[in-house]
């Protein structure tokens, strides 16, 4: 068993981690190093051969930003650059950790752990490692996954992969989520796969759609009333905030509410209680967040349209989703998926696809994303003739063929290049969804350029 012959080395500045951590995994491993001082990381590494190390994200500085962490993964991996590094981190610092992803670490737990999620995640990390010659193991590596099906999120994408793999990194944990996205790329699914992998999947899924509520029933329907706090209030009600207590709340269009609300709905965060309208008497909440949106959020913030302290508490960890235009084969993977649904759901046989269909549908520039896709393969399967799914099966009106879009015109008068650059920046930001490295990428600068040019122009 890969586990069994396993070396593991633990480094971590907290002596209880430490003490844990030995106690955990001795009978599951054959040899547990601890280390508290992350200067003597090389030198063991030298010395001897770990099959995995565990590393904090923190140590001396009282930031918590991670910096440290993401050092000492960088000399690891110039040491080797085939280690296996599983990062430690706090709840706060998951955002952090998901870079470390990006920066070579194999994958992170959570401090406080689940002892069988822990080891879980050792063992996966032993197989893969395994699997790519590192080790004798003979488990394979593990699969990343095609799917979450029971959501109906499907993907083999590049792009998807990615969300999928987010998806499962983050659900265990406590983090906050903002999501990403066009309309119809599948935010509410995402949240629903975020809460049936948490540990909060046996308590309440609420969902609060925010664009559907006005100035006059967004407390009321968010935080509650008492019997008497206004003209219709009949009875008390109980808010989506108290109803989601201990599970998940999903708070859908966050980009639609106005400054007024976005100042109470981060005092209910910031606090974790709200108080019902006619009351005096916060109640306690326990809920996890997940929000999502297909507004520019950060252009917004520039433009002190939406708080930018009310992102940081939405946003511990961002999952952008592509649109479908972006994702390639996934568009014939669901079309298909969509036309054994629907054919099942209309006591149908399962119809095929003509060549020059699946031509069609990659083709397609689906601005109304999978949400489009899934109504037009629904009317396709209804009203086709034959068993086999022919080109004009699909017709798309003007509503989905999206028109070409003119440059944007020139401001009369005088051009300031300051405000060009601006302008510019705040349009690729907001194309990418704010995901900086794309942006920074599509304008041919590093990250570290495009931050010192966002603080340059105060955005």
């Amino acid at each position: 068993m890969v586990l069994k012959k396993a070396r593991v080395l633990v480094v971590d500045d907290d002596t209880d981690v430490l003490f844990a951590m030995r106690m955990l995994l001795k009978t599951e491993v054959q040899e547990v190093v601890t280390e508290k001082n992350p200067e003597l990381l090389l030198s063991l590494l030298s010395k001897q051969r770990f099959d995995v190390v565990f590393l904090d994200m923190n140590y001396k500085s009282t930031q918590g930003s991670g910096n440290e962490g993401l050092y000492w993964l960088g000399r690891i991996r110039e040491k080797d650059p085939t280690a296996t590094v599983i990062m430690i981190t706090a709840h706060g610092d998951v955002g952090t950790a998901v870079r470390s992803l990006k920066a070579g670490a194999t994958d992170f737990v959570v401090k406080p752990w689940h002892n069988a999620q822990l080891v879980e995640t050792l063992e996966a990390a032993l197989q893969q490692r395994g699997a790519a010659g590192k080790s004798p193991g003979t488990l394979p590596a593990p699969r990343r996954p095609a799917s979450f099906a029971e959501f109906d999120l499907l993907g083999q994408s590049e792009a998807m992969q990615e969300v999928f793999h987010k998806i499962e990194k983050v659900a265990p944990t406590e983090a906050n989520v903002l999501l990403l996205g066009e309309n119809g790329t599948g935010k509410e699914l995402v949240a629903k796969a975020l809460h049936h992998r948490s540990f909060r999947a046996a308590r309440p899924f609420v969902t609060a759609d925010l664009a559907a509520m006005s100035e006059g029933i967004f407390e009321s329907e968010l935080f509650g009333h008492k019997k008497g706090a206004f003209t219709d209030a009949r009875d008390d009600r109980t808010g989506r905030f108290e109803a989601a207590t201990g599970g998940t709340l999903f708070l859908d269009e966050i980009g639609n509410i106005s400054l007024p609300q976005q100042a109470k709905l981060l005092t209910a965060l910031q606090n974790r209680q709200v108080i019902p309208l006619g009351s005096n008497v916060p109640v306690p909440v326990d809920i996890r967040l997940v929000s999502a949106t297909n507004a520019p959020l950060y252009e917004l913030a520039a433009r002190n349209e939406f708080r930018k302290d009310l992102i940081y508490r939405l946003n511990t960890v961002e999952i952008t989703l592509p649109p479908l235009r972006d994702r390639g084969d996934d568009v014939l993977l669901l079309a298909q998926h969509f036309a054994g649904l629907y054919a099942a759901r209309n006591r149908k046989p399962t119809p095929s696809f003509a060549p020059e269909t699946l031509q069609k549908l990659r083709q397609h520039r689906w601005p109304g994303n999978v949400r489009e896709l899934q109504h037009a393969v629904e009317r396709a399967v209804i009203l086709a003739e034959a068993a086999e799914l022919c080109p004009q099966d699909f017709r798309f009106s003007a509503m989905e063929t999206p028109a070409a879009t003119p440059p944007p015109a020139l401001p009369d008068g005088p051009l300031q290049l300051h405000e060009v650059e601006k302008n510019t920046i705040l349009r690729v930001i907001e194309r990418h969804n704010g995901n900086i490295t794309k942006a920074a990428k599509e304008l041919g600068l590093t990250r570290t350029a495009l931050y010192r040019r966002l603080e340059k122009h105060d955005l």
